[in-house]
């Protein structure tokens, strides 16, 4: 039921969204081709089209962009500047699913703003949309969402992070622009991509395990140890097999040892 619905306002959506045509850089030539293209194919362009979708590796950049939100336009990489930060999709504004996690990714702006992590969504609707499903989502949730929502109606940042539904690529013709699934990005301060996650839009996320995907990341680079399943603050870590039993004694103090490559230790 909730694919249906969530499908149903897609396509709804779908067909008043203004299309975005490809960067200015484009040969007119080029542009001319897109532009000749039926509208339900134009955003899956091939290469002598469209620019070469990133191949998004964990420790790659996440690519940039730029985009209209509930914030105002922005810059990416200039929004990331230093900070940690989380980017997650949703298929399409007021459907179910999408509307029970943003309102738990709202109620846990604390936590994430504790650690030092910037939030942003992304829905593929228009921002007049967004607006107006903000207040639905503040009221079901009780809660006040502060952080930006990207208007992503062409799909085109849903595109370049691959966040799109095969079924509906090879359904192309009935459907129009593919169908955005639920995806979620850790990115770091660098910019390097340090997860990703990607769930059916059937399916809701767990904001539990992405915070603690964060504590685990946050602690790894802060102390060089690795987590073990299931870990959570305060539990004990993993020291790396890179590490020797002698130095990680005097590192961190007490190690047990278990075997000699799983040992353990608190930082």
């Amino acid at each position: 039921m909730a694919t249906f619905l969530a499908r149903s306002a897609f396509r709804a959506a779908s067909q008043t969204s203004r299309l975005a045509f490809p960067k200015a850089t484009t040969s007119s030539n080029t542009l001319k081709t897109w532009a000749q293209r039926p509208v339900s194919r134009r955003f899956l362009a091939t290469k002598s089209t469209l620019p070469e979708q990133p191949r998004l590796r964990l420790g790659s950049e996440a690519p940039n962009f730029q985009a209209k939100t509930t914030h105002g336009d922005i810059d990416f990489h200039q929004w990331l500047g230093g900070s940690w930060a989380i980017l997650f999709s949703h298929p399409a504004d007021f459907t179910p699913v999408c509307t029970t996690e943003l309102g738990a990714f709202a109620r846990l702006a604390p936590e994430f703003e504790r650690r030092g992590v910037k939030m942003i969504g992304l829905s593929a609707n228009d921002l007049s949309s967004h607006e107006r499903w903000i207040a639905d989502i503040n009221e079901v949730s009780s809660t006040n969402l502060q952080f930006p929502i990207i208007a992503d109606a062409d799909r085109r940042v849903a595109f370049l992070y691959d966040m799109v539904d095969a079924q509906d690529l090879s359904n192309i013709d009935e459907k129009g622009i593919a169908f955005t699934i639920r995806s979620v990005f850790i990115i770091d301060p660098q910019k390097k991509i340090r997860l990703t996650m990607m769930y059916p839009a059937s399916t809701g996320r767990n904001t539990a395990e992405v915070l603690r995907v964060i504590d685990s990341l946050q602690t790894v680079d802060k102390k060089g140890v690795t987590t073990p399943v299931d870990w959570h603050l305060e539990d004990d870590v993993i020291v790396p097999p890179s590490v020797s039993t002698e130095d990680a004694k005097k590192k961190f103090g007490d190690v047990r040892e278990v075997k000699p490559y799983l040992r353990y230790t608190r930082v």
